[in-house]
C-alpha cells in the first residue's frame, strides 16, 4: 500500500529486486518513505520508540486520534507528504 502497488507485484519484486521497474509515482513514494524512516531515526533512535509512534493513536489534528500508520496506509501519496513534513517540522 505504501508503494502504491498490488501485493502480488510487491512479492514479485521482493523475490527478484533486480527485475523491479519503478515508475515516477513509486519512486516518489519510496523517497518519502525513506525520508519518514530517516526522520524517525533522528527523532526516536530506538526502534521500539519509532514503531510505537507509528502505531499509537496520535491526537495531533493531522492524525485525528488515529495512529500515524493509518494515515500512511491510506494509499494517497499526499498523506506520505503530510507525515514527512510533520516529522521534518519536529526535527
Amino acid at each position: 500500500m505504501l508503494l502504491g502497488v498490488p501485493e502480488p507485484t510487491y512479492r514479485r519484486w521482493h523475490k527478484q529486486p533486480t527485475a523491479a521497474r519503478l515508475d515516477v509515482n513509486q519512486l516518489e513514494r519510496m523517497s518519502l518513505i525513506l525520508d519518514i524512516y530517516k526522520a524517525l531515526q533522528i527523532l526516536l533512535p530506538r526502534a521500539d520508540a519509532a514503531d510505537a509512534w507509528l502505531h499509537r493513536p496520535n491526537h495531533n489534528p493531522l492524525f485525528a486520534g488515529q495512529p500515524p500508520l493509518d494515515r500512511l496506509l491510506s494509499g494517497l501519496v499526499q498523506d506520505l507528504y503530510v507525515v514527512r513534513q510533520h516529522l521534518a517540522d519536529l526535527a
